[in-house]
């Protein structure tokens, strides 16, 4: 069998065992020239074929519009090749190829020098500016430019693949590349349970010892302090009160749809921190929270979530994707089971939403009563019975230096401010009855409550008073007689 030495043909060596020179010229000398030569030859190589790509895309953006000039001074005539060029002269467009060179031209200032040439061409023909035969022969100057732009773009081309199979039938070191390589990757790290989340811890070892004597050691006394329970129950409640929280990217598991085990799927194995421990129980605590505050249909989105990821932990290590082969293929006995379980959980979540808020609501929130600080102290309401009359007037002791307009104010505020109350507040303060006011009271949120106790003790209406009845009927006679004893005392004692 022949051997085949045609793959040593790309090699190219600047120092070869066979290279020949003059006998006065040391070897080395020649493998550096030799190496000098290759090393120009590449460069040159390269640089010509960069050029033949300029121009190919230069005229490739030239030939289109020189089309689109011929075409129009085919329709509109010489006028327009003169306004076309008295444009390209004046307000030429800045738009010019992407290279590097010193003094580029733009497409603009090309189009002038061509356009100009066909005038000159068209000039040595004979035709002068006023001849009707200009026209004619300003298309056939630029057809005749098109033709050569077409010829040249050829030349290039194959020059272009002269130039680039030149440079492939050597090997050199650029097209040196690595096929494959082989290294150890070691797997991504576990992403980190869900915060707060529930997991069993590993049962510590327990040692017993067998005793021979077992009353002996019962009735010793023992050396090690007794560890208390109570110790260990707060820090115990601490852990319940912190619940799961979703993560980010738990809160977009969330809110996919509900039978949309495709979706699902495709969302576990983009985000692995979504299969971790307590994930499962982040959504349920969601799920509860939404279902409190009124978001049914999301609250049956996170069980429906949180069920898939229970199911997959309970079929072991290949149960995510033994679960989703399952639903996504619609297998009746697997998808039955699973959606009679999110409406059982689902019912389940609801009924204890709801006696959550019974609970709640039992206990009693937070409210805003009267109640006086004293058994002497009586609230009652100075309720108007309308707006001030016109004629007001002041009577008794301590009114002279009263305004009349201060107190017509103040009694038009009280009376703006029992009709901006609502009815039932209305009813309970003409009532005259403290519980009565306190269950409007008890009704409202607290800072309304507390706004309302405040107008009513701006206005006036509000009014503390100390209880029972005091008699001073008598005070005076009673008064009388004491100092009339007192002085019949005195007098027998003078009489002595």
């Amino acid at each position: 069998m022949p051997l085949n030495y045609s793959k040593w043909d790309k090699l190219e060596l600047s120092d070869d065992s066979d290279i020949e020179g003059h006998p006065n010229v040391d070897k080395r000398s020649l493998i550096r020239w030799k190496q000098r030569s290759i090393h120009e030859q590449r460069e040159e190589r390269k640089l010509k074929i960069a050029q033949y790509k300029a121009d190919i895309a230069c005229n490739d953006v030239l030939k289109p519009r020189l089309q689109d000039i011929t075409k129009d001074v085919e329709e509109k005539g010489p006028s327009y090749f003169s306004s076309l060029v008295e444009k390209f002269k004046t307000n030429p467009s800045p738009e010019a190829p992407p290279t590097n060179a010193p003094n580029q031209q733009t497409y603009d200032q090309m189009l002038l020098s061509l356009l100009l040439q066909v005038w000159e061409e068209a000039k040595k023909k004979g035709v002068e500016k006023d001849d009707p035969k200009l026209g004619d022969a300003l298309v056939a100057g630029l057809k005749e430019h098109l033709v050569k732009i077409d010829e040249h773009q050829e030349k290039l081309r194959k020059e272009l693949q002269r130039e680039e199979q030149e440079a492939h039938n050597k090997i050199t070191s650029e097209d040196i590349h690595e096929g494959f390589e082989s290294h150890y990757v070691p797997p991504k790290p576990a992403p980190p349970p869900v915060k707060n989340a529930i997991t069993d811890k590993p049962k510590k070892k327990v040692t017993h010892f067998e005793t021979l004597n077992e009353k002996g050691v019962a009735a010793a006394p023992s050396s090690e302090p007794s560890s208390s329970s109570s110790s260990k129950a707060p820090a115990q409640e601490d852990e319940l009160d912190e619940l799961p929280e979703l993560t980010p990217a738990l809160e977009g598991f969330s809110r996919l749809p509900v039978r949309g085990y495709e979706q699902s799927w495709e969302y576990i194995k983009a985000h692995r921190d979504v299969y971790v421990p307590g994930a499962s129980d982040a959504l349920l605590v969601a799920a509860f929270r939404a279902q409190s505050n009124g978001d049914a249909k999301y609250a049956l989105q996170c069980v429906h979530q949180s069920l898939l990821l229970q199911y997959c932990e309970k079929l072991g290590k290949d149960g995510p994707s033994m679960l989703f082969r399952k639903m996504i293929a619609g297998d009746p006995r697997a998808t039955g089971v699973f959606e009679k379980d999110v409406q059982d959980t689902y019912a389940h979540l609801v009924e204890r939403v709801r006696i959550s808020k019974a609970e709640e609501s039992a206990a009693g929130g937070e409210q805003i009563q009267l109640v006086p600080e004293n058994p002497e102290t009586s609230i009652t309401f100075n309720v108007p019975d309308g707006p001030p009359p016109e004629n007001l007037e002041l009577e008794g002791p301590g009114f002279e230096d009263v305004s009349i307009e201060d107190v017509r104010k103040a009694l038009q505020m009280r009376w703006d401010v029992f009709q901006s109350f609502d009815e039932p507040l209305q009813k309970a303060l003409k009532s005259q009855s403290l519980e009565e006011v306190n269950k409007v009271l008890g009704a409202m949120k607290v800072d309304q409550a507390e706004e309302v106790v405040k107008l009513l003790d701006v206005a006036g209406i509000l009014n503390f008073s100390e209880g029972g009845i005091r008699d001073e009927t008598g005070r005076g006679a009673d008064a009388d007689v004491e100092d009339e004893g007192e002085g019949g005392e005195d007098g027998d004692n003078n009489a002595d």
